[in-house]
């Protein structure tokens, strides 16, 4: 077994010595949405408010909320908080879930005592996420206007779309819910700003999102801060659609490049959201340049050949999955290609969860036996340094296990399905049948649910 999932393990034991709830990452992790000043611990909890009154005095409530230390007292006692049903969904089924994970790095491991010994008092956390404003050139289908500028211009032009709740209603973001535009003050970030002289000694990881970063000038800002500040335990860490305009590219490529020479950080995590091969992949994220994405991913890796290494986010819906294997084949290749002394190529899988229309758990049955076969495909390449790892395929079980839940109102979300996806096509230029021709038994299914309703 691999040394990660062994950390795992012995995190799940350890974890329990306090309680069956207890996780380090409610603590130690924080992801900040501040473009509408939300907030959550890892990114499985739904976001909820950052109260901007404490802000003035003590910036570090961006991540010590009074809704996280309520969980947090929960956690201490036993309590399966609510926010966290994704893990308690996939340790009911038996599998480690991402609480032992991530409560298994060392990065959280290190506040054990700490935590256990002081548990209401505030914490700076070590692994940050932090999402600067909703600047993006890609509309995905799964994504919405508080996290991208394009959509948030199609949503104003075409209004909501028509499921059975109505869908990404401009209606629906204002108030607290409006991404606020760079140009506006905005007191989530300027409080972020304050704290980032005290945050960044703790910090092991900072990962920045979007909107896309590589658009974004705080990623530039926060870039020039580490090369002004060098830290050479802290992971510096992006996500990006690699699908940006030549200039903006070698603007952020050059920057990398720079962090990565000598001894200014310790690693560098080029994190690129691509959930799965060629025109399929261009159809869930809208505005997708498939081919210029892939020979950039090979770009990075050939020409930051240092202290860096590079993480696909593959987030597994039930449009991903039948090219999925295509992907997982252009892994091993990188893999091969590029790592000697160390991985320099990386993926997860974490699970859809909504829009409900697009979960796995409302596919046909045999679509099973996709996934099995990718799973098969990671079992024959299984290499410590080229190849999958163990925990890598079990992921990919566990993965197979929750789509093979099922859901409830299954005809009521078939028939989402239909209606998201025709409007899809009719506001985007695209096609549906042309882009997925193996779903059309699939898409008819649906069409019949909808004209039911």
């Amino acid at each position: 077994m691999s040394d990660y999932y062994n950390d795992a393990l012995t995190a799940k034991t350890k974890l329990a010595t306090v309680s069956d709830s207890f996780c380090l990452a409610k603590w130690k992790q924080v992801s900040l949405h501040l473009t509408t000043g939300h907030t959550n611990s890892c990114y499985h909890p739904p976001l909820h408010k950052i109260d901007v009154t404490p802000l003035a005095e003590n910036p570090s409530a961006l991540h010590n909320t009074a809704h996280k230390k309520q969980s947090r007292k929960e956690m201490m006692e036993g309590t399966k908080c609510s926010d966290c049903q994704y893990c308690w969904n996939i340790e009911a089924q038996g599998n480690i879930s991402d609480r032992h994970y991530r409560s298994g790095e060392p990065w959280a491991m290190a506040s054990f005592d700490e935590i256990v010994n002081n548990p209401s008092a505030d914490v700076n956390p070590s692994y940050v996420e932090v999402n600067f404003n909703n600047v993006c050139n890609l509309s995905c289908s799964y994504c919405s206007p508080q996290f991208s500028s394009t959509w948030t211009a199609e949503s104003k032009e075409h209004g909501a779309w028509p499921t059975t709740v109505p869908h990404n209603d401009p209606q629906h973001f204002v108030g607290e819910r409006r991404a606020i535009p760079n140009r506006e003050d905005n007191p989530y970030r300027e409080a972020f700003w304050r704290w980032w002289p005290d945050l960044y000694p703790s910090l092991k990881h900072f990962r920045m999102t979007g909107g896309e970063p590589t658009m974004d000038p705080n990623t530039y800002r926060v870039f020039d801060y580490v090369l002004e500040n060098p830290k050479k335990d802290l992971h510096l860490n992006t996500t990006s659609n690699f699908s940006v305009d030549a200039k903006v590219w070698d603007k952020y490529k050059g920057y990398v490049q720079r962090l990565c020479e000598g001894e200014q950080i310790e690693h560098f995590m080029q994190f690129v959201s691509l959930d799965t091969w060629g025109k399929q992949a261009e159809y869930i994220r809208h505005g997708l340049d498939f081919d210029l994405a892939i020979n950039r991913c090979e770009e990075f890796v050939r020409d930051v050949p240092y202290r860096s290494s590079l993480t696909f986010i593959i987030t597994m819906n039930n449009l991903s999955i039948l090219s999925l294997k295509k992907l997982l084949e252009y892994i091993v290749y990188l893999r091969k290609t590029y790592t000697t002394t160390y991985q320099r190529v990386w993926f997860d899988t974490p699970l859809l969860y909504t829009p409900e229309w697009q979960s796995m758990q409302i596919l046909p049955m045999e679509y099973q036996i996709v996934m099995q076969e990718c799973i098969h495909y990671m079992e024959k390449n299984m290499h410590e340094m080229h190849g999958f790892k163990d925990y890598e395929v079990l992921k990919m079980k566990r993965d197979l296990d929750w789509m093979l839940q099922g859901t409830t109102d299954t005809e009521r979300k078939r028939a989402d399905f239909f209606k998201f996806f025709s409007e899809h096509d009719r506001r985007r230029g695209t096609n549906f049948l042309e882009t997925f021709p193996q779903m059309e038994q699939f898409w008819r299914q649906c069409e019949y649910f909808s004209n039911r309703q």
